[in-house]
């Protein structure tokens, strides 16, 4: 096959986004036919679906039986901004950025909360910090688990102390379900239920250690925290967050769309399943990359590679050297092209990131669909340069 000759196999399901993600092999409107519609989340069948939700998390991540388990609103956004909000201010605190959403962290602590003692490191998009210089132990700290937009990831948690004095508060919306957490590490986890396991937006998970929970109790913020914030009473942590008695009403239909992805993933072998099915969608990229004469990874260290949002740049001799604007335009191209030809959505890179390609290859995606793909990549990219040398 020539490179500008159309592939003649499509990928079966064209959704490749990178939040909200796919939804799991199979699924269908009926898998919410259970849902506790038109019911109280107070009634006992909807504290009953919050609970299983809840329950099935622990089960899947293999979170420990001493960490607390909560539904809250705003998405992953929400659950962080309740951790920052309600933890930070207690001691000195390293903010950790190499993409757009540590980024954001370090705005709300440094500019919002104006907190002073802050470290911020930050890395460019493809490269990560230097995890050895992280006081992990005296102060907090803030990162992200798995870069979205920058497809990087730190390679593990053993820069963490064990012993540590500070909390770590990570962000773990796009690892979560796909990437072995290091739960002794960390004090605070949060999510969301649109990305691995492709489920509907809006929900928020945060999970939180006996550490936190101390930290809460015995720390009082020199700010004032709304309502949709406050995890204590009296000093004391408010115990029904973390079974299911939400803070305010959730969307009961998509507590069932979650209860339904959780069931899949423990149909696929749970976590260690899961993560196969990410690590085997990224191999597919990863070799077809190895052969490529244009696409190239963001992240170079294959260390700090991500197996769900991977992100690929435009590495072609002849387009680079015809400048930016033409690699960029090469990117939106074959974007354009797959959309147009129906045969994958939603691949461009995230705004603030360099100009390039981004693939969501968690669980819920398809392996044979991912090769389908990068026949489809090539074919895009030979019209895409053609056109922007000719421009």
């Amino acid at each position: 096959m020539t490179a500008n000759t159309r592939p003649a196999t499509k990928p079966s399901n064209p959704n490749f986004s990178s939040g909200p993600c796919a939804k799991r092999p199979g699924w269908t409107l009926d898998a919410l036919k259970d849902a506790a519609l038109g019911r109280s989340h107070r009634a006992k069948v909807g504290k009953a679906k919050l609970k299983l939700a809840i329950d099935l998390t622990r089960e899947i991540l293999g979170v420990p039986a001493s960490y607390h388990i909560g539904i809250v609103p705003a998405s992953d956004t929400g659950a962080v901004e309740m951790a920052l909000w309600s933890l930070l201010g207690a001691r000195g605190i390293d903010m950790l950025a190499w993409e757009s959403f540590g980024e954001g962290w370090v705005t709300d602590v440094v500019k919002q909360l104006k907190l002073t003692d802050v470290r911020t490191m930050t890395a460019g998009y493809g490269d990560i910090v230097d995890l050895a210089a992280v006081d992990a132990k005296t102060r907090d700290v803030v990162f992200t688990w798995n870069g979205t937009t920058s497809g990087v990831r730190v390679p593990n948690g053993d820069w963490i102390a064990a012993d540590r004095e500070g909390l770590t508060i990570c962000d773990a919306t796009s690892a979560a379900f796909a990437q072995d957490l290091a739960w002794d590490k960390l004090d605070v986890v949060t999510f969301s239920w649109q990305k691995v396991l492709g489920g509907e937006a809006a929900h928020g998970m945060l999970i939180l250690s006996p550490r936190a929970v101390e930290r809460l109790e015995t720390y009082k913020p020199a700010w004032p925290l709304p309502k949709i914030f406050r995890m204590t009473k009296g000093g004391k942590l408010i115990d029904g967050i973390f079974v299911g008695e939400t803070i305010n009403t959730p969307s009961m239909l998509c507590v069932e769309d979650y209860i339904d992805a959780l069931q899949w993933a423990k149909s696929v072998g749970g976590l260690a399943g899961l993560i196969a099915r990410a690590d085997a969608n990224t191999k597919v990229i990863t070799d077809w990359v190895a052969g490529s004469t244009w696409a190239a990874f963001l992240a170079k260290d294959p260390a700090i590679r991500s197996n769900t949002s991977v992100c690929l740049v435009v590495n072609d001799a002849e387009v680079i050297a015809k400048g930016k604007d033409a690699v960029a335009a090469v990117a939106k191209g074959i974007v354009s092209a797959l959309e147009k030809d129906k045969v994958a959505y939603d691949l461009g890179a995230y705004r603030d990131a360099p100009a390039g390609l981004r693939i969501w290859c968690g669980a819920t995606v398809e392996t044979a669909d991912v090769v389908a793909l990068t026949g489809w990549l090539d074919w895009a990219f030979a019209e895409a340069k053609a056109a922007a040398l000719a421009a």
